[in-house]
């Protein structure tokens, strides 16, 4: 297929034939042994080396008109690179537009240090990791585009597999044991977009069908897990599966109007009821313990299954109100509600008692009810400034209830409440600057979660100069502080960043350009949590100060005949001290040779080093060097 769009690209057209235009660059790329740890580079980097479609931009028109008007195709990183895409639209006028799109997402995650309780066994292998790939496709159909009703169908499909690490835990012990991981969803949907000239309407109707399967089995020998083996605990066989299987239906509407020309109305509604059946089975053999009964037993069934619904309401209401020329006041209102049933039955035995673990059925209910008001208001006071102040209020509560094997109703109750004051600037002196501000204050006394917002400061500022036509620079400063002084979580995070970038492009960058771009960035986090070992509450504390910088130079070379070489050269690094000292250099070189108007060389270097000097295991350098051809219609 790669040769035929190609052969298409360069043959000459006849007059009937469609005009097509774009191009396609194709290569090879080559790359040095990965000196270090290739399971963290594959989690950080994973381009791997053969032959490559880098990218294709193409567009072909039909002058008769036929099935389409216009057809767009875009690709990128095709040859089994961690991320490619490719994306199809097609239109006629007035009749249809299709827009398809395709990813194809590998994901490795295989940090050595990462949930790994054996590194000072000299153990470098993380017993949480994971090698899938995630596939996305989205495909929108709309008919008669452009006209006052417009009718839509659409389908969008997720779907991973792959393999992965991860533990079976046993009381007193846990086993790392490979897995497979197996799930998909596909999404449905169609509707109607009614578009009048002061408002907007769209009527929505959809559907969703989920699947999860995950298998953990063990092939068999002696697994003393991440206890010492003088504790007696082994595993020697494991056979673990759950399946689950989801669906349900949706209806949404969206609405938009201006019933005058100094207001603006919107707002959103969605139900959806999705439903869940899930199945599990255990079946494991070897030395195990319960500690509350003295009890050893060497093997153990368990089988589960459940249930649960979760009825689902959402909505939103928006007014933008301009009484005045220079003022303009926006309220927003949204509210989230959902409300999950579920039950449960499950049956053990422990063996070679034969041991009967009673589990009655259990159900459970969870309740959560989330809103957020806010108010804005924007004045011009004169034609360069422009102030904004504005408040925000968050509130709501869920609430989880469970029958435990006593028959006691036991509830576990959450709340957020947030008040947030708001407040900012744009001064724009001249065309040439630009400065602008926003603030956010909150207090807050309730959380759903020990790491949420709580009482936090929130500021960011930005600045644009225009030296002249060609020259610019930018500044760019941020902060986020935010606290939980609350008893068993005293939380304390602190984020700063400052950046500095220009851009030099003399005569439009015909000849010369320079990107360059500097971050200094800080981090300062510390939080109570309970030890895994005790239970006994410690202090995590996590410090970061980091240097980002990247910089770009493209310089045209003296060429032939108006081709003109072009040769860019730069990179990136990252430098951090802390609590997790870390060195990142990226540097690149790229030569662009064109043969002719259509055809050109294309080579392009880079090199990957990584360090860490507190985790040296993980380090990593490779040189990653990539040649290929462009065609150019």
């Amino acid at each position: 297929m790669r040769m035929l769009l190609i052969f298409a690209l360069l043959t000459p057209l006849a007059a009937e034939d469609p005009a097509v235009s774009g191009s396609v660059e194709v290569g090879y790329r080559a790359m040095t042994d990965v000196a270090g740890s290739v399971s963290a580079y594959r989690s950080v980097v994973d381009l791997g080396d053969g032959v490559k479609l880098l990218g294709t931009e193409f567009t072909i028109l039909d002058p008769k008109k036929r099935l389409f008007d216009r057809l767009d195709v875009r690709a990128y990183n095709w040859g089994d690179d961690p991320y490619s895409t490719v994306h199809l639209t097609a239109a006629k006028q007035r009749l249809y537009r299709l827009d398809a799109d395709y990813r194809n997402i590998a994901y490795f995650n295989s940090l050595p240090s990462f949930d790994n309780p054996l590194l000072d066994r000299g153990v470098f292998v993380s017993q949480r990791s994971f090698d899938v790939r995630r596939k996305l496709s989205s495909f929108t159909l709309d008919l008669l585009p452009g006209r006052t009703i417009t009718p839509y169908l659409a389908y969008d499909r997720s779907a991973e597999s792959g393999d992965g690490v991860t533990t079976f835990i046993a009381e007193g012990n846990e086993y790392p044991l490979p897995e497979r991981i197996r799930d998909s969803s596909n999404q449905y949907r169609g509707g109607i977009r009614v578009e009048m000239r002061r408002f907007h309407v769209t009527l929505e109707q959809g559907g969703i069908t989920f699947r999860d399967d995950q298998r953990v089995f063990s092939s068999g020998g002696r697994n003393t897990g991440n206890t010492p083996a003088a504790s007696g605990l082994f595993l020697t066989n494991l056979q673990q599966a759950y399946g689950i299987r989801g669906n349900g239906s949706y209806e949404k509407g969206l609405f938009s109007a201006s019933p005058f020309s100094w207001v603006d109305v919107d707002a959103q509604f969605l139900y959806s009821q999705p439903k869940t059946d899930v199945n599990y089975q255990q079946a494991a053999t070897g030395n195990f313990l319960v500690a509350s009964q003295g009890l050893f037993y060497t093997g153990q069934q368990l089988l589960l299954s459940a249930a649960s619904a979760l009825p689902h309401v959402s909505g939103s209401f928006g007014v933008e109100v301009r009484p005045f020329r220079r003022l303009r006041v926006l309220q927003s209102w949204m509210t989230d509600r959902l409300h999950s049933t579920s039950n449960a039955s499950s049956s053990q035995i422990l063996t070679p008692a034969t041991v009967v673990v009673p589990t009655p059925p259990q159900s459970a209910r969870l309740v959560s009810n989330y809103s957020q008001e806010q108010v804005d208001v924007f004045f011009d006071v004169t034609r360069k400034l422009t102030l904004r102040g504005g408040y925000r209020h968050v509130w709501g509560e869920a609430s989880t209830y469970v029958l435990p094997i006593t028959g006691l109703l036991t509830p576990d109750l959450g709340e957020v409440r947030r008040d947030v004051g708001i407040g900012g600037f744009t001064f724009r002196p001249s065309q040439k600057i630009s400065v602008s501000g926003d603030v956010e204050s909150a207090s807050g006394d309730r959380n759903y979660f020990r790491t949420s917002l709580n009482d936090y400061t929130k500021m960011r500022a930005r600045g644009r100069y225009q030296a002249f036509g060609s020259l610019s620079f930018g500044v760019n400063v941020s902060l986020l502080d935010n606290q939980n002084p609350a008893v068993g979580v005293q939380n304390d995070y602190r984020l700063t960043q400052s950046s500095l970038s220009t851009l030099w492009a003399p005569q439009g960058g015909k000849r010369f350009t320079l990107q360059a771009d500097y971050t200094r960035s800080t981090i300062r986090s510390s939080i109570l949590y309970l030890m895994p070992q005790n239970l006994q509450p410690a202090l995590s504390i996590y410090r970061e100060n980091a240097h980002l910088a990247t910089t770009l130079v493209e310089v045209a070379l003296p060429g032939y005949r108006k081709l003109t070489p072009r040769l860019s050269a730069g990179g990136s690094l990252l430098i951090s001290a802390g609590t997790r000292p870390t060195r990142y250099y990226q540097p690149l070189g790229k030569l662009v040779i064109p043969f002719s108007g259509h055809v050109a060389w294309v080579s392009e270097w880079r090199y990957y080093g990584f360090g860490e000097s507190l985790y040296a295991y993980e380090a990593f350098r490779t040189h990653l060097m990539t040649t290929g051809l462009r065609f150019t219609r």
